[in-house]
C-alpha cells in the first residue's frame, strides 16, 4: 500500500484547524501530521515532521502564511492557501501555490484542491525517486529547483492565469516586465532579473538585457551585424540576440 501524504494544518483559528483536520481526515490517503496556530509553530512543525503538503492560512499573528513559505527553505513543501480573504489569490499564486481555498469551506471545491495538493506531492515523490536512482548509479542526483509553471498577472477583468509554456517573450519595462503571450501583452510589476531566476533556464534564454525568450517559440535564427542574430519567434516577434548571450542560446539550441 501506498504510504499516506503527510499534511500540516496550519491557521490561528481553532474551527477552522477543525473543520481541517476532520476534512482531511476524511481521506484515507492522507496523514495529518500536526496542526499549528501560528507561523513560529508551523516552521519548527516543518522541520520536525517533513509534511509534504501544507493546508495554510494566510493571515495570522506575528509571521504570516506568505513568510511561513519563504522561511520554509529552499525547497518548502506544497501549498494550499486558506484564507477567508479572496484578495491574497496574486500573491499566493506568486508564491507557488497548489491552490487558494476560501473560507467557509465548500465540500466541492475543497476536494478539488485536496486532488490537486495529492497529484503534486505524488510527482514530487517520483522526482525524488528518480534523483535517488541517478545518484545511485553515479548519475550525481543534483538538487531539484522548484520553477514557476504559471504566472498571474492582474488585468483589466480580474486576474489572468498565464501557464508558462504559453509565453512566448518576456520584455523589461522600467520596473515592470510585459508578458507576451498568444499575440497579446500583460504588465507585471517584477524586474526581469527577479523572473529570470524563477523560470527554467531549459525553457527560457536571455537574449539582451532587456528580453527572455521561450526557446521552444523561436523560429528563425538570421545573421546581423556586429557577431549579434536576429530572432524572429512564432508570433513574429523579431528580437536581437547579442554577442555576450550568444553562447547560452546555442547550449539550449
Amino acid at each position: 500500500m501506498t504510504e499516506p501524504i503527510r499534511v500540516l494544518v496550519v491557521d490561528d483559528e481553532a474551527p477552522a484547524r477543525a473543520a481541517l483536520r476532520r476534512m482531511l481526515s476524511e481521506d484515507p490517503e492522507i496523514e495529518v501530521v500536526g496542526c499549528c496556530a501560528d507561523g513560529n509553530a508551523a516552521l519548527a512543525a516543518i522541520k520536525a515532521a517533513a509534511p509534504e503538503v501544507l493546508f495554510l492560512d494566510v493571515r495570522m499573528p506575528g509571521i504570516d502564511g506568505f513568510e511561513v513559505v519563504e522561511a520554509a527553505g529552499a525547497h518548502p513543501p506544497r501549498v494550499v492557501f486558506v484564507t477567508a480573504h479572496a484578495g491574497h489569490a496574486l500573491e499566493a499564486f506568486d508564491a507557488a501555490a497548489v491552490d487558494y481555498v476560501l473560507k467557509p469551506f465548500d465540500d466541492e471545491r475543497f476536494a478539488r484542491a485536496l486532488a490537486r495538493a495529492k497529484a503534486a506531492a505524488r510527482a514530487d515523490r517520483t522526482v525524488a525517486l528518480a534523483e535517488r536512482f541517478s545518484a545511485e548509479l553515479g548519475g550525481g542526483g543534483a538538487p531539484r529547483t522548484k520553477y514557476l509553471e504559471r504566472i498571474a498577472i492582474p488585468d483589466g477583468e480580474g486576474v489572468r492565469v498565464v501557464p508558462v509554456t504559453e509565453i512566448d517573450w518576456i520584455e523589461a519595462q522600467d520596473y515592470y516586465v510585459e508578458v507576451h503571450s498568444g499575440g497579446r501583452g500583460y504588465l507585471l510589476r517584477r524586474s526581469l532579473k527577479q523572473l529570470e531566476e524563477r523560470l527554467d533556464p531549459r525553457r527560457f534564454a536571455r537574449v539582451h538585457r532587456g528580453a527572455i525568450v521561450n526557446v521552444a517559440f523561436i523560429q528563425v535564427l538570421r545573421p546581423a551585424s556586429h557577431g549579434e542574430r536576429d530572432l524572429l519567434l512564432r508570433d513574429g516577434t523579431l528580437l536581437k540576440l547579442t554577442r555576450m548571450y550568444r553562447d547560452r542560446l546555442r547550449e539550449l539550441l
